[in-house]
Formats: C-alpha cells, sequence, structure tokens
C-alpha cells in the first residue's frame, strides 16, 4: 500500500472513531503527519510504511510534542524489517508504540486493547503477577512446585510475579494451568514522555549576546518566555507562557504563508495559539488562527502578555 492510501486508511479509522483530524503536514522535514483530536485524547500520528523508517529526531519530537501538549504519540505503519505488523500487537520504535492499521481501529472502534507486544526474539504478553501470585498461593504452591509444574525455573516464576513479560506460549501454558485470564491487556494510549534535559537559563530581559544578531527565539527569551525548540516538526519550537502554549515558526516568502495555513489548522486540534515570525515582512496579519508578524514588529513586543493579546486581537 502507497503511503498516500495508508494514511487516507488511517484518516478514515480516525473519523469513524469520531476524531476531529488536522491537515495533513506536506511541509519537509515532518516528524508527523496528522494531529486529531476527541474530548478525550490528542494524538500526534506519524504514518509510514516501514516502522524501521523512524528516525531517533522524529520520535524525539513526537516524544516533546506529547509532552508540551499532552498528547500522545503514535506511529502507524504495515512492516517491521520487511515483515507485516502483527494485528494486536504493539511496537516499539525509539519508545513509541507502533501499531498497524488494523490494531489501531480494533482500539478505537471495538475497544480491543493489544494483548502482545515485540521484543527481540518474538512476540510477548504482559503478566498479572498479582493475580499470579495469588492463584498460586491459593493453591499453596510454592514457586518451586509451579515452576515444576511448568518446566521452567523457580527464579523464572519469580520474575513472572516481579513483573517481567513472557512468551505467549507460556502464557497460555499458565491461563490452562489456573484456568484464568493471567495476561493483561496494554493500554496503546498511555503514554510518559521522557524527562527532559536542562538547559541553560535563558538571559534576563533587556539582555542579549549583542556579538550575534538577535533571533526571533532570542527575543521571545528575552521577554518571559520559554521557547522549547523542535527537531523535524511542521513548526520550530514551542513558545511557552504562563499556561498559554504558541505553536511558533520562522521563515521568510510564500512558505511562510504556508506554514501559516498550517500550524494554525493544528493549533485549532490541539488547543493552542499560533505564530509565524517572518524575516521580510513589517506588519501583522492573521492567517487563519496563525499571527503572521515580522521580525522588527516582533521586538516591539514587551512581554508575553501582550504577544498572547496581540495573537487574540489581531485580525
Amino acid at each position: 500500500m502507497s503511503n498516500d492510501r495508508l494514511l487516507q486508511n488511517v484518516v478514515s479509522i480516525l473519523l469513524m472513531a469520531g476524531y476531529n483530524v488536522s491537515e495533513r503536514c506536506e511541509i519537509r522535514p515532518r516528524s508527523f503527519d496528522l494531529m486529531t483530536s476527541n474530548q478525550e485524547n490528542l494524538l500526534v500520528v506519524k504514518v509510514v510504511s516501514q516502522i524501521d523508517s523512524v528516525n531517533e529526531d522524529v520520535a524525539w519530537d513526537l516524544d516533546k510534542i506529547a509532552k508540551h501538549l499532552g498528547a500522545v504519540p503514535i506511529i502507524i505503519g504495515e512492516r517491521a524489517r520487511d515483515v507485516p505488523l502483527e494485528r494486536g500487537a504493539i511496537y516499539l520504535r525509539y519508545g513509541i508504540n507502533a501499531v498497524s492499521p488494523a490494531t489501531l481501529y480494533d482500539y478505537l472502534s471495538e475497544g480491543e486493547l493489544p494483548l502482545v507486544y515485540a521484543s527481540p526474539g518474538g512476540l510477548y504478553v504482559n503478566i498479572n503477577a498479582d493475580k499470579l501470585r495469588e492463584k498460586r498461593e491459593k493453591l499453596s504452591m510454592s514457586l518451586g512446585d509451579l515452576a515444576h509444574a511448568l518446566g521452567v525455573s523457580r527464579r523464572t516464576i519469580s520474575k513472572y510475579e516481579g513483573g517481567m513479560g513472557t512468551t505467549l506460549d507460556m502464557a497460555m501454558r499458565l491461563e490452562e494451568f489456573f484456568d484464568e485470564d493471567i495476561v493483561m491487556p496494554i493500554d496503546l494510549f498511555k503514554y510518559v514522555p521522557a524527562e527532559e534535559a536542562k538547559t541553560p537559563a535563558a538571559l534576563a530581559s533587556g539582555h542579549t549576546d549583542e556579538s550575534k544578531q538577535e533571533k526571533p527565539e532570542d527575543h521571545l527569551r528575552s521577554i518571559g518566555i520559554n521557547v522549547h525548540e523542535l527537531r523535524r516538526a511542521p513548526f520550530h519550537a514551542f513558545a511557552v507562557y504562563e499556561d498559554e502554549t504558541i505553536l511558533t515558526c520562522y521563515g521568510n516568502g510564500a512558505k511562510s504563508v504556508q506554514r501559516a495555513e498550517l500550524i494554525g489548522n493544528i493549533s485549532q486540534i490541539s488547543g493552542t495559539h499560533s505564530l509565524c515570525v517572518v524575516s521580510d515582512y513589517s506588519k501583522e496579519k492573521k492567517i487563519g488562527k496563525t499571527l503572521v508578524i515580522g521580525e522588527e514588529r516582533l521586538k516591539d513586543v514587551e512581554d508575553g502578555e501582550g504577544l498572547i493579546e496581540m495573537i487574540n486581537d489581531t485580525k
């Protein structure tokens, strides 16, 4: 299946499940293809045929977007190392969940949680450790007794009760032995972002390094706005002031207009503001939801509150 058809398939699944879906991100480089939301979840979606093509920079962006927007990052693909993704299985790419369109459909439309995750060596499942221990003790079996019955070591049973996953075959043997469901489903939308490395404190307001030409992001930091830069996203950074988040891009010429339209659409889905700073422009105006402002005009903005007011007020 071509990437375009794959993307259309994913969009159809999301729409059927009641999600609002952003425009496709056509601007390169792009670390995600869609932003989509319903009343409960905000998803940042990367759609690729081969999940192995997702590199570290893309995963880094997906993680940071998830952190700053309270979103869930997800990769939708068809194959891993030329092998089709199994339906009902979760794969990991740099810590980001990757699934097939069929698995996404089952989760969103049928409420079926995946049971299996891929790891080096094959497919595995998570064991309900507390339930396993409870069932074993209810039968007055020691760790050694259960290990002998299953043909494994006592240490292996101890690891299962400590939370270690196991193979599908062993899980089925455990469930047959106790005549009870032991496998724990996996919540596809449960995600914990990585901790961010500490960065040097921003220069105090009104103080910049005069040996370098001030960039838009430098001015934003100088007026008390936290700027968190991305690597390959269609917007260049998150600008955060108090509890307000601004999707921010920089550039010049016609491409900035295209980017402004796109991030305005994304901001509508994500419930944020959007800002495009243009080097060869001297005014400010709105393109969709996005404030387009010249670099020199931006320097007239004295604080974060003033920028938010400008974004909200400019027609």
